[in-house]
């Protein structure tokens, strides 16, 4: 499993970690991703997703994983991501019909 956020596509940042005498060393910056279930409203089942904190703020801010998910361009998913928006959009159509 990748380190990267559904939602926010933020991935770990690689640069120099710098010491006094100007020595340089290659390190890298995680992005703070936690495992975050949320409520389907359409699916009726809870949607699991590692997300950073950011996407979380972001997912909550758009009216909850189901207005956020149909909401979004299929672009900025991730390929976990669009398969949840795909099985939302059936079920919308379905509870449409």
């Amino acid at each position: 499993m990748a380190r990267q956020c559904a939602v926010t596509a933020k991935k770990p940042l690689v640069g120099n970690k710098v010491s006094h005498s100007n020595i340089k060393n290659k390190r890298r910056w995680l992005p703070n991703l936690q495992v975050c279930s949320f409520t389907s409203e359409l699916l009726n089942q809870d949607i699991s997703l590692r997300l950073s904190a950011n996407g979380i703020r972001t997912v909550e801010k758009r009216g909850g994983i189901d207005g956020f998910l149909l909401s979004a361009r299929n672009s900025d998913l991730t390929t976990e991501a669009l398969a949840y928006k795909k099985r939302l959009q059936k079920a919308k159509a379905k509870k449409a019909a």
